[in-house]
């Protein structure tokens, strides 16, 4: 099989493509001839040698890559042959390997790709999807809310701004640049701006007297911007930064203006009912009947590296996926 390695850490272009032997499915595993592999922002400071919360350093050489979909075509021991043939997705855990052409994993781990959902939207919905579900089953959107997503053009915040849409709230949607806020309007938001124009904050209060919650994955001084713009009363979700630094407040922000302000991810997303695997479970259901539709941005698996360079650089649009030519 071809597979993307590590070598070293280092730069996307340390990324190469080799082959190595197959994989064989052991007791209670399946093996998936993979049809679409996830890429994950983590996978990038993993791929330059800097450590990812929970998620240690790899030894190397390493395949990275937590996220597959595809058909079973080998089952091991233990597995009923009803599974050779089925259209699945999975998330491998703490075990890199998606970045291949095969992938091997529990059969516990697997869920059954909609027929109406793409190899790469499934990729999507089990990993992006799950943790967005995660964050609005926590802290939900309603129909009163003026909902702020200031990430809209990446994957999870695509979610975010479609599970507010679905609540009845009023959403403004904000990225970076022309082509990823005319992409936005797609979603049908009430408000779209572009937080690299330096009137951006103006736009926004010309036309609300601020936010009630914001889905903030940017952090630095967009998010400083963005908890700036929330009401008094507010609510303020971070779950990320990918603007390099968390969102700046003390306790004066939150006491002055009697602001909520809380972390969504680690424990308080693996505490929803089910666990990790009932958000997943949940989330590609969900996209199956259409509710939402997660956004992808595809790549050749030979293009790994020009897929880490993208997403790095915020060029790509929705979740990044690689896709193994057959």
């Amino acid at each position: 099989m071809r597979a993307i390695r590590l070598h070293e850490f280092g730069p996307p272009s340390n990324l190469v493509l080799d082959d190595l032997p197959d994989l064989t499915a052991g007791p209670g595993q399946v093996r998936i001839r993979v049809e679409a592999s996830g890429v994950h922002l983590l996978d990038t400071a993993l791929r330059r040698g800097e450590p990812g919360g929970p998620m240690p350093l790899p030894a190397l050489p390493t395949v990275p890559g937590r996220e597959v979909a595809g058909t079973v075509d080998a089952v091991g021991a233990g597995v009923a042959e009803a599974w050779r043939g089925r259209r699945v997705v999975a998330h491998l855990g703490m075990v890199p390997g998606g970045y291949a052409e095969q992938a091997v994993t529990s059969v516990d781990t697997l869920f059954e790709v909609p027929e109406r959902l793409s190899m790469a939207e499934a990729v999507a919905a089990v990993g992006t999807g799950r943790t967005a579900l995660g964050i609005v089953e926590t802290e939900p959107p309603t129909a009163t809310d003026v909902v702020f997503v200031p990430s809209a053009a990446g994957g999870l915040g695509w979610l975010l701004a479609q599970a507010a849409r679905h609540a009845g709230a009023t959403v403004v949607l904000a990225a970076r640049g022309e082509r990823r806020t005319a992409r936005l309007a797609e979603l049908g938001a009430d408000l779209v701006v572009d937080y690299g124009r330096a009137d951006w904050i103006d736009r926004v209060r010309s036309w609300t007297d601020g936010f009630t919650l914001v889905y903030d994955g940017i952090g630095g001084t967009v998010g400083r911007e963005a908890l700036e713009l929330l009401r008094p009363g507010g609510r303020f979700v971070m779950f990320g930064y990918s603007a390099g630094t968390p969102t700046r407040f003390d306790v004066d922000d939150v006491v002055s203006r009697s602001l909520t302000v809380g972390w969504l991810l680690g424990e308080r997303i693996r505490s929803r009912p089910g666990g990790i695997a009932g958000l997943a479970g949940r989330s590609v259901r969900l996209a199956g009947r259409g509710w939402w539709r997660p956004l992808v941005s595809t790549y050749p698996l030979a293009d790994a590296a020009t897929a880490h360079a993208d997403l790095e650089g915020r060029r790509a649009l929705g979740k990044v996926v690689l896709t193994p030519a057959r």
